[in-house]
């Protein structure tokens, strides 16, 4: 075989290559009437502790790491503990600044390990939700309500919302652009001049669509 046969079978090699590739690669998403996409966040397990349950826990106030995509909002250094009627989980991150009330945020797949039927609320709407024991190496405390799945929401600021039409509370339809599409409903449009703009999903919703960092979405109808 001479070496140009050699250099054109190379050069198929390498072309057919190249197209499995750009078919495994996630979804580019296209602007929609001008508008971009939205980044969308992955929210995994965290709580929220008030100063009094923070205190508690951990003998003083939280101890700020980093800052969050959030104006405001940081991880601490501090983890807890989940304890649930059937079940443990360790490692949980706690987000600052500190609350009126303690929260926690878990996905459904987390509340089977624990053992508890939790309800699917915006952040703060923690009324008649269960409650959950949280630990720490210095001390136990229990929450008679707070726990609670968090509803998949976008933040936005008003400039945001003008561009997409939308206004505080409306209620969308987004299509995540990833290596698994899907189109999830019943999204919270949340508008604050202090937000910057983000969609959050839980961990589960993410897993099911390939949700990478990458992933952006698109409202495609308004409830």
């Amino acid at each position: 075989m001479n070496e140009q046969a050699m250099k054109d079978i190379l050069g198929d090699i390498i072309r057919k290559v190249l197209e499995q590739l750009e078919g495994a690669l996630p979804v580019v998403p296209e602007a929609a009437d001008g508008v971009d996409g939205i980044p969308v966040e992955l929210s995994a397990r965290h709580a929220h502790l008030s100063e009094e349950d923070a205190i508690a826990l951990f003998g003083g106030p939280l101890t700020r790491v980093r800052d969050l995509s959030q104006p405001g909002q940081f991880l601490c250094k501090e983890r807890v503990r989940l304890i649930g009627p059937k079940g443990v989980i360790d490692n949980v991150a706690i987000l600052g600044p500190s609350r009126g009330s303690s929260q926690v945020e878990i996905s459904k797949t987390d509340a089977r390990i624990l053992g508890v039927d939790v309800p699917i609320r915006q952040s703060g709407d923690t009324a008649g939700s269960p409650g959950i024991i949280l630990a720490s190496q210095q001390n136990v405390v229990g929450l008679e309500e707070g726990l609670i799945v968090a509803g998949r929401h976008i933040h936005m600021a008003p400039k945001d919302a003008e561009r997409f039409g939308v206004t505080d509370n409306t209620r969308v339809s987004v299509r995540l652009n990833s290596q698994r599409p899907v189109i999830l409903e019943d999204v919270l449009v949340r508008v604050n001049e202090n937000f910057r703009l983000a969609m959050h999903i839980d961990l589960d919703e993410g897993n099911g669509a390939g949700w990478n960092t990458n992933v952006t979405g698109s409202i495609v109808a308004k409830q």
